[in-house]
């Protein structure tokens, strides 16, 4: 879905394919449970213009409910793509370089383990970052596209093998993470359990009424829902779910970048797009050109979880963010370079 010209921090000029002489390229990599990521960028005012981009379906977190290890063929697929990210990174020759790696690396009984063939086999640093350290990195990445007047913000993040949900205040220096949850809850783990096929209604709001059960205590010390109801809370979603239900919500014939990120998925639409794709069957999904064969089986997971969340906290709209985790690497590495 990525193209190689795509803008961050708030540009709006044209990407290049290389930096010029004097610009001074960072990259950074997101090993997920599901997607191999990777962005080199440059600073262009108070944001960055990425040069050059990777995203990859790994599904690294595949068997991991059995035995909680990474498999064989999992870190055969994660290995291959992180040799072209640091074949990418070679070329650039970025001045500052940041890799991590989340769920499944963290979780895995041979998550350590396989950190060390990572940098053993493709030369790259990857750490395993904590559930709060992932949170705080994804608000850092767009944050900028919630809405100013309002003082709180709900922000999620669904990932492969678990999901990061953020309670947010808005105050004078801007947002700030006031508490956050991880979920156990991914699409990788939750489209294992829900099958490739069409989903039962009932299965698949016993798997909605799981997520928010999850999310009772983060309401508990907040009352988030009184926030709701009261208009006072943006929610935000950056994460492969809400992109590709934004795009099918537009029509488009294929995936756009420009058009998705920073758009508006009402929450309407998010309940009838859930239920046809929970009813539809993989070969329906997988037809269609914004969904694909790697993410047909994960998708319905994915809504599953996001109604989770959207049905404690009835925000009428979430903002869609077409980034996160790697442009809050990328944002830390650039003001360190000119502390």
């Amino acid at each position: 879905m990525e193209s190689l010209a795509e803008t961050r921090g708030g540009r709006s000029a044209a990407g290049t394919a290389g930096a010029d002489a004097a610009g001074e390229l960072f990259g950074a990599i997101d090993l997920g449970t599901n997607n191999c990521r990777l962005l080199i960028a440059k600073r262009a005012g108070d944001g960055f213009r990425v040069v050059d981009a990777f995203s990859r379906i790994v599904r690294l977190g595949e068997g991991m409910a059995q035995d909680n290890r990474l498999g064989d063929a999992a870190m055969a697929r994660a290995l291959d793509a992180l040799q072209v990210c640091a074949a990418k990174l070679a070329r650039s020759r970025c001045v500052g370089f940041r890799g991590v790696a989340t769920e499944a690396c963290r979780r895995a009984l041979n998550g350590q383990a396989f950190l060390a063939r990572i940098e053993a086999e493709t030369g790259l640093r990857l750490e395993a970052i904590t559930p709060a350290e992932e949170a705080t990195l994804a608000v850092a990445g767009c944050a900028q596209l919630l809405d100013p007047a309002r003082p709180h913000a709900v922000m999620f993040d669904i990932g492969g093998g678990s999901t990061e949900v953020m309670w947010l205040a808005n105050g004078a220096r801007g947002w700030s993470m006031v508490d956050f949850v991880s979920l156990p809850f991914g699409v990788v783990s939750v489209g294992e359990a829900l099958g490739a096929e069409c989903v039962a209604p009932e299965i698949y709001a016993a798997m909605v009424a799981r997520v928010a059960a999850a999310l009772a205590p983060l309401e508990q010390r907040h009352a988030i829902a009184a926030e709701v109801a009261a208009g006072r809370v943006d929610m935000l979603g950056p994460s492969g779910t809400v992109t590709t239900l934004s795009a099918l919500a537009m029509g488009l014939p294929r995936y756009q970048r420009d058009r998705v990120d920073g758009s508006l998925l009402a929450l309407t639409t998010i309940r009838g797009l859930s239920a046809k794709l929970a009813a539809a069957d993989f070969a329906a999904r997988a037809g269609n050109p914004c969904i694909g064969s790697e993410r047909a089986d994960l998708l319905v997971a994915g809504c599953a979880i996001l109604e989770g969340i959207c049905g404690l906290w009835p925000v009428p709209h979430v903002r869609v963010a077409d980034r996160g985790l790697r442009e809050g690497i990328l944002l830390g590495l650039m003001a360190g370079a000119r502390a």
